[in-house]
């Protein structure tokens, strides 16, 4: 399992999804279905894209999961979809500004 902490960069297996750690856990981060590996590794053989973690993943969105505190940063999109084990990681919505009535 790879330690997530800020910074380190992941990409998907299986698409062209690649992510960076906003806020650290201690987590195994799947795309797709399959576990990411770290930007620049080579990765091992997969059976593709899993067809029910095929929601797909946004440029520049952000993805959290508040049980664990993980957020990632999405740098480059694709067709799989983020998860711990099988839990989906939840996009992260921008907080609404105040209004200057």
């Amino acid at each position: 399992m790879i330690e997530l902490r800020p910074g380190v960069r992941l990409r998907s297996t299986v698409c062209t999804t690649e992510v960076v750690v906003v806020r650290s856990a201690a987590v195994e981060l799947r795309c797709g279905g399959l576990p990411m590996v770290l930007v620049g590794d080579s990765p091992p053989a997969s059976p593709g894209l899993d067809l029910a973690h095929a929601a797909g993943t946004q440029l520049g969105k952000r993805y959290a999961d508040p049980a664990s505190g993980l957020e990632v940063l999405c740098t480059k999109g694709g067709e799989g979809s983020l998860a711990l084990g099988e839990a989906p990681l939840l996009r992260k919505d921008a907080k609404p500004l105040p209004s200057s009535d």
